[in-house]
C-alpha cells in the first residue's frame, strides 16, 4: 500500500479494545472511508482479495483452500472478505481451533446476502461500522469541546474565532473521505460524483450480477438528496420523481433499490427515538434519511459553492446532515445512540443522544447564530412538556451550530456550541 503517514481515527481505540476481546474484529462500511489504511495499521499480515493480480488468484486461492489464506502473521487483515463470503465461517471456524484473541481482521464495503454463511459469528466476531472522516479527524474542527463531556454536563465557555460560512459549505461539498484531504475545493467536489458513478455503474452489478436500471437508481438518489435530513417517506420519494423528471417508480422498486444502498452503506438513517420517555405523548417513528456523508447529497444536487449560498434552506439541512455525521462518529467512540424526536405534537429535536446509563440528551442543529434563541427555545419547551406529563426529560439541552465564534452556557441553561470546535 505504501508508505503513508497514518492519521489517527476515533475507531482506533475500538479497534484496539475488541481485538483484545475477540478472536476476529470485522470492519464495515462505505468505500473510500479508510477501513483498509486502519486495518493494516493494526494488522501484521494481509490478503487483498480485490486484487485483480494473477486474475484475482487471491480470490481463487481462498475459494479453493481458505485454511491457506488465514495463514499469516496475526493480526491477518483479509480485505474484501464478501467477495469469498464463505471465509467468514472458514474465520469463525480457526478463530475456535486457535482459541486466541486477536487472530484477524476482515474489512467488507458490502453486507453480504447472509444466505449462505452458516454461524453466525457471534462471541468470536465483533463488527464496528467506520463512517468518513469526522471534523475532528480531518482536522477541521479545534476539538476543544468533547461531545462526551457535554453529555456528562462537563462545559466550560471558549470563544473562538467565528466559522467562515464559504469554508463551512467547502466542508460539505468535500465531504470527509480521507483520500480528498489536501485537494482543492474543484477537485474535492469530483470525488462524491465519482465514487456515485462507481456505486451506480460497477458495484451493484460486481454485488448482484445483475443489471439494474441506471436511470431509475440516479432518479431515485437525487430524490433522496432534496430530502436529506428529513423524514421523507417512500411515497414521497416516488411521487417527487414523478413530479421533477416525469417518470415512476413503483414501491417494489423503491424498496429494493433502498436495500440495495443500504447493504453498499451509502445511506445510513437516523432512527426514532421513543425507548426511554415514557411520556403519554405519541411518538412518532419515521427515521430521518441520511446519506453516509454529506458530500453525496450535494453531489447528486450538482451543488456548488455558490449554489448553495444563495440556497440557504438546502444549505441548513445539508449543514444538518453534516453534523449528524460527526454526531455519530463521536457518540460512536463512547458508546452513546444516535435518534432523533418527532411526536405527533409536532415537536422535533435534531437529535438525541442516549447514554449507556439510560439518560439522554437533546441536540438542535442550527446553520445561522441568527437561529440559536429559537432552537433554544424549542428545546426547552419540549423538556418542561414532557416533564409535565410524566416523562423522562433530557438530561442536557444543546444548540450546535455553525456559524457562532463562541462555545457558552446560555442563562436558561441550554448549551451552544460550534460544530468547528467538537470532537468525541
Amino acid at each position: 500500500m505504501g508508505k503513508h503517514v497514518y492519521l489517527p481515527r476515533l475507531i482506533d481505540k475500538k479497534v484496539e479494545m475488541y481485538l483484545r476481546t475477540f478472536g476476529a474484529v470485522s470492519i464495515e462500511g462505505a468505500k473510500w472511508t479508510g477501513k483498509t489504511r486502519t486495518s493494516l495499521h493494526f494488522s501484521k499480515s494481509s490478503l487483498f482479495l480485490d486484487d485483480p493480480a494473477g486474475n484475482f488468484q487471491n480470490r481463487s486461492l481462498a475459494e479453493l483452500s481458505p485454511e491457506l489464506v488465514l495463514s499469516g502473521e496475526t493480526p491477518r487483515l483479509i480485505d474484501e472478505w464478501q467477495e469469498a463470503p464463505h471465509l467468514w465461517d472458514a474465520v469463525r471456524h480457526e478463530v475456535d481451533r486457535r482459541a486466541k484473541k486477536g487472530q484477524f481482521i476482515l474489512t467488507g464495503s458490502t453486507a453480504p446476502v447472509r444466505s449462505g454463511i452458516i454461524h453466525s459469528g457471534a462471541g468470536r466476531i465483533a463488527s464496528l461500522r467506520m463512517r468518513p472522516m469526522s471534523l475532528a479527524e480531518s482536522k477541521d474542527s479545534s476539538q476543544d469541546i468533547s461531545l462526551e463531556a457535554i453529555c456528562r454536563e462537563d462545559f466550560r465557555n471558549l470563544s473562538f474565532s467565528r466559522p467562515d460560512l464559504r469554508e463551512l459549505v467547502r466542508l460539505i461539498i468535500r465531504g470527509g473521505w480521507p483520500g480528498s484531504l489536501g485537494l482543492g475545493p474543484a477537485e474535492a467536489a469530483m470525488v462524491p460524483r465519482e465514487y456515485l458513478n462507481q456505486i451506480i455503474n460497477h458495484d451493484i452489478y460486481r454485488m448482484e450480477g445483475i443489471h439494474r436500471d441506471t436511470r431509475k437508481m440516479e432518479l431515485l438518489l437525487r430524490s433522496m438528496a432534496r430530502h436529506e435530513s428529513t423524514t421523507a417517506s417512500m411515497r414521497t420519494l416516488g411521487r417527487n420523481i414523478r413530479e421533477e423528471d416525469g417518470d415512476a417508480l413503483s414501491a417494489i422498486t423503491i424498496t429494493s433499490y433502498m436495500n440495495l444502498f443500504m447493504r453498499l452503506f451509502l445511506i445510513e438513517n437516523q432512527e426514532a427515538f421513543s425507548s426511554n420517555i415514557r411520556s403519554a405523548t405519541r411518538l412518532k417513528e419515521a427515521s430521518k434519511r441520511h446519506f453516509t456523508d454529506p458530500s453525496l447529497a450535494a453531489a447528486l444536487l450538482n451543488a456548488t459553492e455558490e449554489k448553495l449560498i444563495g440556497d440557504l434552506r438546502t444549505l441548513g439541512l445539508l449543514f444538518e446532515a453534516l453534523a449528524i455525521r460527526d454526531l455519530r462518529i463521536y457518540a460512536d467512540a463512547f458508546g452513546a445512540h444516535l435518534y432523533h424526536y418527532q411526536d405527533y405534537a409536532n415537536r422535533e429535536i435534531d437529535a438525541v443522544l442516549e447514554l449507556e446509563d439510560g439518560n439522554w440528551c437533546a441536540f438542535e442543529i442550527k446553520l445561522g447564530a441568527h437561529q440559536i434563541d429559537d432552537a433554544a427555545e424549542s428545546l426547552i419547551r419540549i423538556r418542561d412538556s414532557i416533564r409535565a406529563e410524566g416523562g423522562v426529560p433530557p438530561k442536557v439541552l444543546c444548540v450546535i451550530c455553525g456559524l457562532t465564534g463562541a462555545a457558552y452556557i446560555r442563562k436558561d441553561g441550554v448549551y451552544v456550541v460550534p460544530l468547528t470546535a467538537m470532537t468525541a
